[in-house]
């Protein structure tokens, strides 16, 4: 799909700029979570799932937890340094923030999957919340929560995030919420990449470890800390189509800028990706200007 974007006026883009620390869905022991599942470092967790869950039109009856903050469904990642988004890759993977993580000092690594409950409620009304025009109510919420991790070679640091499957069985959504995360060295990637990189989509900045602290405060559903995509890939992407959008900004010359450009570019990609469409739409940019009478 491409998209061309007329540039008729002027720019203006909110930034999150609080954090919230309150939003993970229910996680540890007293939510009835299975438990420490990856103190081995490069572990591997098998979870035959209640109900299969539609990824890019491709229905996956069970999925990898890796330790190594990012999930996988056929096959165990024991993979530590992330390949950069868009991967060109063989495997289907969701990183919720995939980088080297070592549970041996400290954290723990949980998850669950419900079919009934107050947790399916919880994630209807978010899902009918962030996407208005859908009718949606969840059958299947699957959780997987790194609490107060360790990256390798950082003993002591604490990063906290967590990533939400949602499905009714046809359409399909990844939550991901992020709590306090510690600066790193190591190599970083967030989002969700699949074979070929057909779709993939990262989260902004977020493969730089010396500014991935941010994601605390970055959202696409205003909610600081909380990133929630539509993934089940039945949005047409073989449609053309011209989309006049009114923006606001300073000056021509300013968004000129290749780093202005770039970073408009991706705010505009991703609130139409937010919107359904799929992460392989191509934005071009035209200049369109009012002639005076």
């Amino acid at each position: 799909m491409k998209i061309i974007l007329m540039l008729i006026s002027i720019l203006s883009m909110n930034s999150v700029t609080t954090g919230q620390t309150g939003i993970f869905y229910p996680f540890g022991s007293d939510a009835g979570d299975v438990n420490n599942i990856g103190i081995e470092d490069e572990n591997s967790t098998y979870v035959g799932l209640l109900s299969p869950f539609v990824f890019f039109g491709r229905m996956y009856n069970q999925i990898y937890i890796n330790s190594n903050g990012h999930l996988t469904f056929n096959h165990p990642s024991p993979v530590f340094v992330p390949d950069s988004l868009p991967s060109n890759g063989s495997e289907d993977v969701i990183a919720a923030l995939w980088t080297d993580i070592d549970i041996s000092q400290n954290g723990n690594i949980s998850y669950q999957e419900y079919t009934t409950g107050s947790v399916l409620t919880q994630a209807t009304q978010d899902i009918n919340q962030y996407f208005p025009d859908l009718s949606f109510t969840a059958t299947c919420v699957f959780v997987a929560t790194w609490d107060k991790v360790a990256y390798y070679y950082h003993s002591g640091t604490e990063t906290s995030f967590q990533v939400v499957l949602i499905s009714d069985g046809n359409l399909s959504f990844i939550m991901m919420n992020y709590g306090d995360i510690a600066v790193t060295a190591n190599i970083v990637q967030a989002g969700y990449d699949t074979i070929n990189s057909t779709n993939y989509f990262l989260i902004p900045e977020s493969n730089n470890g010396s500014s991935i602290s941010n994601l605390k405060y970055s959202s696409n559903v205003n909610v600081p800390g909380r990133w929630v995509l539509r993934v089940d890939g039945k949005a047409d992407q073989n449609i053309e189509t011209v989309i006049g959008l009114q923006m606001r900004v300073i000056s021509y010359s300013d968004l000129a800028e290749i780093q202005n450009v770039a970073y408009v570019m991706e705010k505009i990609k991703q609130e139409l990706v937010h919107q359904g469409l799929p992460s392989s739409v191509e934005l071009n940019l035209r200049r369109v200007e009012k002639m005076k009478p």
